[in-house]
Parts: structure tokens; sequence; C-alpha cells
């Protein structure tokens, strides 16, 4: 087998994570399921991004032994996101995964995240910044799969998963309902 020095090198050749890496069993990011974060996000009307944010800061603080507040970066998530979504992308190039565009992501959930002061039915536009998480959801899970192959990929539902979709998602509907059929 030869190997073009001119083609860059593909994420499966790395098997392994590099030298600096500890041998900590605690993933560098969040580790949830994208299908998990699209369901939960939609059932808990969006609050659960916000739960997402919170933890990828927790494990950042934990990680770096930053002084920062992951409770503020989550609170105000739009002002924060693209330094974590910038330090995902660092972490990416570290290990030699394709790129990230940060910038995009960030700009993109940041717009649709505030439009949720448009009219009826626009706002709901709002619930679709999700879409725009799981490209660093998918970074993430890379990630943490390459530097911690050991650690748990949190892709099943908890009993509280549950129960937040089996409450969130009939006011999810509703909200749905009364949008569209508001004199009804």
């Amino acid at each position: 087998m030869t190997i073009n020095p001119f083609e860059p090198p593909k994420a499966e050749v790395f098997d392994s994570p590099p030298a600096d890496y500890n041998e900590d069993p605690t993933p560098i990011f969040f580790s949830v399921s994208p299908t998990k974060l699209l369901i939960l996000s939609f059932c808990t009307l969006g609050i659960y991004e916000y739960y997402w944010f919170y933890k990828n800061w927790q494990l950042v603080r934990r990680r770096t032994n930053a002084d920062i507040s992951p409770f503020w970066r989550a609170f105000f998530a739009v002002f924060f996101c693209y330094q974590l979504f910038d330090l995902i992308r660092n972490e990416n190039k570290k290990l030699k995964i394709s790129d990230l565009p940060a910038g995009l992501l960030a700009s993109a959930w940041i717009i649709v995240t505030i439009l949720w002061k448009l009219p009826d039915p626009y706002w709901l536009i709002t619930f679709l910044a999700v879409l725009f998480l799981l490209p660093v959801q998918h970074a993430i899970n890379r990630i943490n799969k390459l530097a911690v192959p050991t650690h748990a990929d949190n892709s099943r539902f908890t009993a509280w998963n549950w129960i937040t979709v089996g409450i969130g998602g009939p006011f999810f509907l509703l909200a749905l309902y009364r949008t569209f059929f508001p004199n009804q």
C-alpha cells in the first residue's frame, strides 16, 4: 500500500489517542447520541440545549482547571457558544479529525435561537436551533471515542429522560397545535 503525501490522513487511521491524553475515563466533552439530543431538545422546548452547554463547560472546567462558571456560560450560551465550538474544533485538529465550522455553526445557532420573538407561526423556527448542535455533537462523539474509548456514549434514555419526553412531548405538540389552530 502506497501513501500519498498530498492526501490528508483519514480519521480511521488513528485508532488510539495521542500520547498527551491521560488515562482519565472521563470524556473530553459531554457525550450524548444525536438522536437523544434532538428528542430531548424538542421535548424540553429547547431547555436541554442549555443543559448540553452546561455539561460541556463543566467538563472543560474540570479538564483545564479554568476559572469559569459552567452555569453562567450555559445561561449566556449565545455569548459563549462560539468559544465552546472553537475548543471542540481545536480538539478535532489535535486528533486530526475533519474541521468543524465553529463560527458558522455558532452564528446559525444564535440567530435561530433568538427567532422566538417572531410572530405566529414563525417563532417555531427557534426549535430548529438544535440542528446546528448536531454537527458539533458528532465531532464531540468522535473526539471522545478516540481520546477515551471506554467512556459511556449516553445513547440510552434514562427514567428521567422518559419522564421528560412523557411530560414535555405533549407540551411541544400542544404548542404546535395552538399555534396553527388558535381559535379551537
